[in-house]
Formats: structure tokens, sequence, C-alpha cells
């Protein structure tokens, strides 16, 4: 999705707005992953399930789950019916409150998009996901 600078820049400020919010007022902090995703999760067989390639942060549990949502690829995280279905899952099964969620998103996908951006990179996933996210927390971001 093309973005025009201005709505990249409203974007971002909405998601540093957001991430400034939450780092202000933690919740629930512990030991954290730091790099939750699909190619960090593997199945080892016999051993199971295991996450490799840990960042050790401390933290709010809910930026651990934050980055699951611009992953795996755009069909993925971009479709609104798979991203709330995704949010309703992690909502449920890790306990977390929907709307703190729906934040962290929000500020991890602008923090990634910044990293992609600084690389040269582009950063579609992380502003569809900034936007879904945006949207379903009644904050209104500059489309186009």
């Amino acid at each position: 999705m093309a973005r025009s600078a201005g709505s990249r820049r409203h974007a971002a400020l909405e998601c540093h707005r957001c991430g400034r919010n939450c780092l202000t007022s933690p919740r629930d902090q512990g030991v954290l992953h730091g790099d939750i995703h699909h190619d960090n999760v593997l199945d080892f067989a016999e051993r199971g399930w295991l996450v490799i390639d840990p960042k050790r942060l401390y933290g709010e549990r809910g930026f651990d789950y934050a980055n699951i949502f611009c992953n795996p690829n755009y069909g993925v995280a971009t479709d609104p019916d798979i991203f709330h279905r995704r949010v309703e899952q992690v909502c449920s099964l890790a306990g977390l409150e929907r709307y703190r969620l729906l934040q962290w998103i929000l500020a991890w996908a602008g923090l990634s998009a910044a990293w992609f951006l600084e690389d040269g990179e582009q950063a579609d996933i992380d502003f569809r996901v900034a936007e879904l996210a945006a949207r379903a927390l009644g904050i209104a971001l500059a489309a186009g």
C-alpha cells in the first residue's frame, strides 16, 4: 500500500504516542523473549516446540505478543478478519486485555516500520497493521 510521507508521519506519531503511553504505565511486567515471531518458534520433534533467539528483555507481557501481528507475511498480517481473530485468540489464551494488546500492536508496528525504513526497505505490512490496530482502538490514521 503506497502511503504519502504525511500519512506515514501521522501514523508514526500515533504509534509513538501509543508506545509512550504503554511504557509510562506498565502492567504485569516480567522477563520477555523480545523477538517472538513465526521464524523463532520451531518444532524440534522429540524436544517439542521451542522458542529460539531470545533478546532477554524485561517489560510488560503484552509487548512480547505484538510482534506476531506483523508476521508471517503481508497476506496473513494485513487481512482484517485474520487480524481480529488473532487478537481475540491471543487475548483469550494469554489472558490479556484486548485494548492494551491493541495498544502494544500499534506501538510495535511503528517501531518495526521505523527499522525497515531506516534500512531503506518497505514498511507496508507494518503501516497496514498499525492501521488495523488503530481502527480497532478508535484512532483515525490518515489514509494514502
